[in-house]
């Protein structure tokens, strides 16, 4: 009994001479790291005064930069970027722009020229651009497993490139890269802010996983086994603690829609600095296409637009349309044609295309579908002006430009029920219908059928309610609610 007490004192005086020093020696390293952090924190203070020079009223000017690497791509995000800085630009004067884009391949002439030739977006002063060496590490296909955190931890090293090379007053991340934001407000001593299109990681996303549902983003093999859904699913919780651990350090967070707002709120936790921002839509374009009323005798025409990726859900559309075909719910009616109009970016885009085309004719509805890739913009003015419904079924989408600019032009549209569209897009406008939403192909076919046999006088009202709606999108708006968002940046 002795003895055992006497061991079991031992273990305690071992225990414990190993555990003082090990703490000892952790609250030491601890100092050592927040010494060194601050040191650098001082370093890019003092590099920052060196690489700063005054404006023309010997003031320094406050510089404004704008984190995204693909600025000179012509998707919405870029529309958002382009139309924050020109905002920002007509409000301050002593404020200087300055976009981190890793587009090499142009010099920041071509780039702001492109935006205007795309967008029809011109900036009233000059936009300073850092060019960046180090793109390739944000890219997806550096990380065939484990991408969400390769991509993440991959743009930590490319702000750093970043903020070597500018320091700025305030920093905007515009394109979701969050892990480089706590980057700029400890260790550059920016106010920081972002604007969120897509959360890097959704509790949808967690659901997903958690019921073992196979889709785009998780595969077969991962969903037939219960060892590797649990493994995804602990490596998915991680990474959204970690998501919102870096996003709650912003000072200012605007989101693109509710869907995007839910989301951010239930991971980030900071609502008290969170806003919606509709992204701005080119809605004039579409608005200046005639409304006029159907004629009878032609042609009904069924038009998607979006690029060729596995998100947006082609195969649900074909599937939806050959079912409308199949159980002849038209009646009498005119003859009915799908058009399918996208962009193709890649090779990959381009055999999903394919796959596509090899789907039509397996359902035997290749003669009614149409495919009109990278087409010019008045080819697309053309369709949507022609076009009876605006089809979009990607589950999900974060907010659905593509949804407001079929509505725009006057089709009548059926777009999934979920994300943005659901939400925000195709809600009731002054207690008026202003479009209709689907979630599978028997609701999908049942919808196009039950639009179909509207009277073209109910059709026309549909479409008028819907012009009316999307001016809440539109450039000015977007200018007013950016412009209260980001006021806290500036004081």
């Amino acid at each position: 009994m002795v003895a055992g007490g006497l061991s079991l004192c031992g273990l305690i005086r071992l225990l414990c001479s190993l555990l003082i020093p090990a703490l000892f020696l952790s609250g030491v390293l601890c100092v050592c790291l927040v010494v060194l952090l601050w040191g650098v924190r001082l370093w890019i203070q003092q590099r920052k005064k060196q690489l700063t020079s005054a404006g023309k009223d010997g003031k320094r000017p406050l510089l404004v930069a704008f984190f995204h690497p693909y600025c000179n791509a012509g998707g919405g995000g870029e529309r958002v970027l382009w139309c924050a800085i020109r905002t920002l630009q007509k409000k301050y004067r002593n404020v200087t722009c300055v976009v981190y884009t890793g587009d090499r391949g142009a010099t920041g002439e071509e780039i702001v020229e492109g935006a205007f030739r795309r967008f029809n977006i011109k900036l009233t002063h000059p936009v300073k651009f850092v060019f960046l060496e180090k793109r390739y590490l944000v890219e997806a296909s550096l990380y065939p497993h484990f991408t969400l955190l390769g991509q993440s931890l991959g743009s930590v090293f490319l702000g750093w490139e970043a903020l070597l090379k500018c320091v700025p007053d305030i920093y905007i991340d515009s394109m979701g890269y969050a892990f480089t934001l706590p980057l700029f407000k400890y260790l550059g001593g920016c106010r920081v802010g972002c604007y969120v299109h897509y959360p890097t990681i959704s509790t949808d996303m967690l659901s997903v996983v958690r019921n073992q549902d196979t889709r785009f983003n998780n595969a077969a093999f991962i969903t037939n086994s219960p060892l590797f859904s649990k493994f995804k699913l602990a490596y998915y919780y991680f990474f959204a603690f970690m998501y919102g651990l870096v996003g709650s350090c912003s000072d200012v967070i605007m989101v693109n829609s509710s869907w995007t707002l839910n989301h951010i709120l239930s991971l980030w936790r900071a609502g008290a600095c969170t806003s919606i921002v509709y992204p701005p839509c080119d809605v004039q374009t579409f608005l200046d296409i005639p409304l006029e009323e159907e004629k009878s005798t032609r042609e009904y025409s069924i038009v998607s637009v979006g690029q060729f990726r596995p998100e947006k859900d082609h195969p649900l559309q074909i599937r939806a349309f050959a079912k409308l075909l199949k159980e002849k719910r038209l009646g009498q009616q005119p003859p009915l044609k799908l058009i399918l109009i996208g962009g193709c970016r890649n090779q990959q885009d381009e055999e999903r295309v394919n796959n596509l085309k090899r789907l039509c004719e397996e359902l035997g509805v290749s003669n009614d579908v149409t495919f009109r890739i990278n087409i010019p913009f008045e080819e697309l003015k053309r369709h949507l002006a022609e076009a009876t419904i605006g089809l979009h079924t990607m589950w999900n989408e974060h907010f659905g430009i593509g949804v407001v600019e079929c509505m725009a032009a006057g089709t009548v549209i059926l777009a999934h029920s979920s994300g943005g569209p659901k939400l925000d897009i195709v809600v009731p406008y002054e207690g008026h219908t202003t479009g209709f939403l689907a979630e599978n192909e028997d609701n999908y076919a049942e919808m196009m059928a039950y639009i179909l046999s509207l009277s073209p006088e109910k059709r026309l009202e549909i479409r008028e309610n819907a012009r009316r709606s999307v001016h809440r999108f539109s450039d000015q708006h977007f200018e007013e609610t950016f412009l209260l968002s980001v006021e806290p940046l500036f004081k």
